[in-house]
């Protein structure tokens, strides 16, 4: 029964089969006019237009009220009480600004922290903060089906996790499905620490060298100078994505520098490997045996490096093959981190983050005061960070907070897991966050 059925009578009167009531409407002569009957003719049409568009309007009203499902809070226009209703029975629309506007483009692209960052992050995010690795590596793989079809962070934090694991195997096969999916080129292995080294307890300031331009023998002041620093400094951080071309004789001069910090045990975080050795393998040509040999010596040190063995196996037949002589072998790389990005600007320190943050890190953070104390702005690497305890990250952004009134920071080459974590405490309050790029 309609909304309107009480207003209806119970019982309708047959309609004539001679002539349909449309053609009574159009006023096409009827049986009822021709006996004489016009005035029950016309209360009759009268009563049928009516129930007519009783029944439109009811149609109408039920369909706005049980079939049109309710917005999402926030998600369109909402009626206000009393607003009215046309003659059609539509709600006459309301004025709004469009979101576009009330959120500006700066804005929108300035906040590193993203509203719309699926649950199932945050989730992640913590398990592996707890150190839950098995069940954050399940959870990631069921997201790549449903999360990961649009938001490529649910694949970027399993590459870090595999990476952090020492999975190379998963990573790769994972790099497939990547490279499939968004049509784009899979991401390098490239950890960034050695598996084993997780309990490394070094931070503080590191000195940075940046080398750009064209590597040839006017470094060779820059390089002993590195020497010297690196006997009052455990750690390194070597830049070298900002290399523009490069000579035998700057590749020869680079090459016994990182023999000579190679063999005093010093530790390197390597910046730009990737691009550096391309950009040195431009210059080198398979047969070519009155070429330099430095080129294809430094290239090979780079693979190692970057623990790339088979990419450092096949470089090495070429140089076997070129100059006829018995190839290095491949030796896995020791106190190493890489990182695929360029992200320290050309200054001379940065504050160096272990590798792992437990509750309990006064002693970091007071060092942290301590940087924060005699720098303009703090610049923290975090190339070697691979997990931030949940109650360290709160601890820690505690301490920031009356820093960050005073000066810049910056989290430099995150990974995407502790990226997620800072971002789910609110460190975008006060400072500035930047994971690595895949």
């Amino acid at each position: 029964m309609g909304i309107f059925s009480i207003f209806k009578g119970k019982n309708k009167q047959p309609e004539s089969a001679e002539a349909p009531p449309e053609a009574r409407l159009r006023g096409e002569p009827s049986r009822l006019i021709i006996d004489g009957d016009a005035e029950r003719a016309r209360q009759r049409e009268i009563a049928r237009a009516t129930a007519a568009k009783i029944d439109a309007i009811e149609s109408a009203m039920a369909d706005d009220i049980f079939n049109t499902p309710e917005p999402a809070w926030g998600s369109g226009t909402r009626r206000k009480p009393g607003q009215k209703v046309d003659d059609d029975g539509d709600t006459l629309p309301m004025l709004e600004m469009a979101t576009t506007e009330l959120l500006s483009d700066d804005y929108l692209t300035e906040s590193p922290v993203h509203p719309q960052t699926a649950p199932v992050i945050e989730e992640i995010a913590i398990m592996y903060a707890n150190d839950q690795k098995e069940f954050a590596e399940q959870m990631l793989q069921e997201a790549l089906r449903d999360v990961g079809r649009t938001d490529r962070t649910v694949w970027w934090m399993l590459f870090d996790l595999y990476q952090v694991m020492g999975r190379q195997d998963e990573f790769d096969n994972v790099a497939i499905d990547y490279a499939s999916q968004f049509e784009t080129s899979p991401p390098t292995w490239a950890p960034p620490v050695v598996p084993g080294t997780e309990e490394s307890n070094f931070a503080g300031v590191t000195p940075t060298e940046v080398f750009a331009g064209v590597l040839d023998a006017e470094v060779a002041p820059r390089l002993e100078r590195l020497l010297q620093l690196a006997e009052e400094n455990q750690v390194m951080r070597l830049e070298f994505g900002r290399i523009a071309d490069v000579t035998p004789e700057g590749c020869q001069l680079l090459l016994d520098t990182l023999t000579t910090l190679r063999k005093r045990e010093r530790e390197l975080i390597v910046a730009g490997a990737t691009e550096f050795a391309e950009l040195v393998r431009s210059t080198i040509t398979i047969g070519d045996r009155d070429a330099s040999e430095a080129p294809w010596m430094l290239l090979l040190a780079l693979l190692q490096l970057m623990n790339r063995e088979k990419d450092f196996e096949e470089t090495a037949m070429d140089y076997c093959v070129t100059f006829e002589v018995s190839p290095p072998s491949f030796e896995t790389p020791k106190h190493v981190a890489t990182t695929s990005t360029i992200t320290a600007p050309p200054r001379t320190e940065c504050f160096m983050l272990p590798a792992v943050i437990n509750s309990g890190a006064n002693s970091l953070f007071d060092a942290i005061d301590a940087y924060a104390s005699q720098s303009p702005t703090l610049l923290i690497d975090c190339s070697r960070l691979a997990r931030v305890d949940y109650g360290a990250a709160s601890a820690l952004l505690n301490r920031l907070r009356p820093i960050a009134a005073e000066k810049k920071i910056e989290f430099r080459d995150m990974n995407h897991l502790v990226a997620a974590l800072f971002k789910l405490l609110s460190f975008a309050e006060v400072a500035r966050l930047f994971p690595h790029k895949y």
